[in-house]
């Protein structure tokens, strides 16, 4: 108890500060330069909550402020994490502390980043936008609902994980580093197996053409789900992929997908 009670009384933050570092957080995160990456952001963000751990001690201000602006980059979801312990540890050691909070900031951003991708803009996306687009395709809302509910929670969630950095401060988020790593694949191959049962379930290529020989018909679906289930589909979905990572804007590629399918289906290529 009264270790608890010293290591209040020696914070200069208030919960209120915090809060206010995490509003700021949610107007600037997307203000991105190839320079510096979200350091401006970063800068703006914290300059209140610095300000106030530098009452009176303009130099150490500045220098605070110049050490904030070296390069960063980070998932904008797991980002409040980092950025609250390193106002931890900055409260705690002020000027001294600025190596270790660029420290922790280069040691950080990259696991979390790789936390943050793969279940924010992978994982979740994915899951989520397949049940949406299932029920969709049966006059279902009801994915689509949830999708956006899931979404609305995260975004609330998001606002705490500001005040768990703050509290946990560097030694959590330094313990937790050994183990980023290995979640992160976890998470990736999760992610791989959920786009490849997604992908022959969901897009829906099929052959109409028909062959027949000696009495026997069949079409050509038949034949290629007799070879790979779902080959089409994967085909496909790789072969837009490919033409994605060669520069294809996505736009291009949509109306591409929608004329080569409306030209088979007349054609009596492709069917429904």
């Amino acid at each position: 108890m009264n270790n608890t009670t010293a290591k209040q009384d020696s914070r200069i933050l208030t919960k209120k500060d915090i809060w206010r570092a995490m509003r700021r957080h949610y107007l600037a995160i997307s203000t991105y330069n190839y320079d510096s990456g979200f350091a401006a952001t970063l800068v703006w963000e914290l300059f209140p909550a610095l300000s106030k751990i530098y009452r009176g001690d303009p130099d150490g201000l500045q220098a605070s402020i110049d050490n904030q602006f070296k390069f960063y980059n980070c998932n904008p979801w797991m980002s409040p994490i980092i950025t609250g312990a390193t106002l931890a540890v900055e409260e705690k050691g002020k000027t001294k502390s600025l190596q270790a909070v660029q420290d922790l900031k280069t040691a950080l951003m990259g696991p979390f980043s790789g936390i943050g991708d793969a279940l924010i803009w992978v994982l979740f996306p994915t899951v989520l936008g397949a049940i949406a687009a299932s029920m969709g395709k049966h006059g279902n809302s009801i994915g689509m609902w949830i999708y956006f509910a899931v979404y609305v929670l995260f975004f609330f969630l998001r606002s705490f994980l500001y005040q768990l950095g703050y509290d946990s401060g560097a030694s959590l988020m330094t313990n937790m580093s050994d183990q980023l790593a290995a979640l992160t694949d976890a998470v990736s191959v999760l992610g791989i197996a959920v786009i490849g049962a997604i992908v022959p379930s969901t897009v829906n290529f099929k052959l109409a053409l028909k062959f027949s020989q000696a009495g026997v018909s069949l079409t050509g679906q038949q034949i290629l789900d007799q070879i790979m289930p779902g080959l089409l589909p994967v085909l496909l979905t790789g072969l837009l992929y490919w033409m994605l990572k060669k520069g294809r804007k996505m736009t291009t590629l949509i109306l591409m997908v929608i004329v080569i399918a409306m030209v088979g289906a007349a054609l009596g290529i492709f069917k429904a």
